[in-house]
């Protein structure tokens, strides 16, 4: 919403002047011919990176600016206005459910390995939960990853997949322990190149279409045990935990694209 949300002060109302310029230069004169890609171009990651769009609730240690959750909010209500679904989505991923959970439950080593490149844009990431059988229920997921020693063997699909195709890692949710339901979740990052890892195709929308959606796959797919996101068996929870944001950011876009769309009106 605009100044009048009591919540956002006059720095939140500067950041959302700072994000609309960059939406008006950087997007809209090239938003119908993405939309016809079906795809924007790996430097709009890089140009938002520059702007802090990518850390702002994140320790400033590892690249952020830890300006806070409203800050987020703004940015999410702004980009919804850039008049392409896809483009927002794939900008508001990196922003939030590829690196939310790495800055909740990941160590120091993973956050330097992942979350601070990804700040950067350096490294685009998804976030694997939806699976062609089981949708986006997150007790009822099949992919499993048996321990072998230090590794995980990961083996399953996962489909509707934002920014799939491009990510250099994918925090998968999968099945540690499926004797254990919904308790024997647990969350693996997972590296584009590492063998059996793969995406099995680019998706084909009605709307969204310049966001990357992917299907991915894991045949016999090996991933360090340093890779799991906190402790073994605890993924329900932050899956649960990363959905929470996810959700509020969606009904912010909604919002932004409303109110951008009265004011077209």
């Amino acid at each position: 919403m605009s100044s009048g949300f009591a919540t956002f002060t006059e720095e939140h109302e500067a950041f959302r002047r700072t994000v609309r310029a960059f939406v008006e230069r950087e997007i809209l004169p090239n938003v119908n011919a993405w939309e016809e890609a079906e795809a924007f171009p790996r430097e709009l990651y890089l140009k938002a990176a520059e702007q802090g769009f990518f850390g702002l609730k994140y320790d400033e240690k590892f690249g952020g600016s830890n300006a806070g959750y409203f800050y987020e909010a703004v940015l999410h209500e702004e980009l919804s206005k850039c008049r392409s679904g896809g483009v927002a989505a794939g900008l508001g991923a990196q922003a939030t459910i590829a690196t939310g959970p790495l800055h909740l439950f990941g160590n120091d080593e993973l956050k330097q390995r992942f979350l601070a490149p990804a700040i950067r844009a350096e490294k685009i990431g998804a976030f694997g939960v939806t699976e062609p059988g089981a949708g986006s229920d997150v007790a009822g997921l099949q992919t499993t990853a048996k321990r072998d020693g230090d590794f995980y063997v990961v083996n399953g699909s996962k489909t509707y997949i934002t920014n799939g195709v491009v990510a250099d890692y994918v925090i998968a949710a999968v099945k540690t322990d499926p004797s254990r339901g919904h308790k024997g979740l647990s969350m693996l990052v997972i590296e584009k190149g590492t063998p059996g890892f793969g995406v099995s195709k680019k998706l084909k929308k009605l709307g969204w279409r310049a966001s990357d959606t992917a299907e991915l796959f894991f045949d016999d797919c090996r991933v360090p045990v340093k890779n799991l996101l906190g402790v073994e068996n605890d993924g329900f929870a932050q899956v649960m935990g990363n959905f929470v944001w996810e959700r509020i950011t969606l009904a912010l876009g909604s919002v932004g694209a409303a109110q951008d769309i009265l004011e077209l009106a």
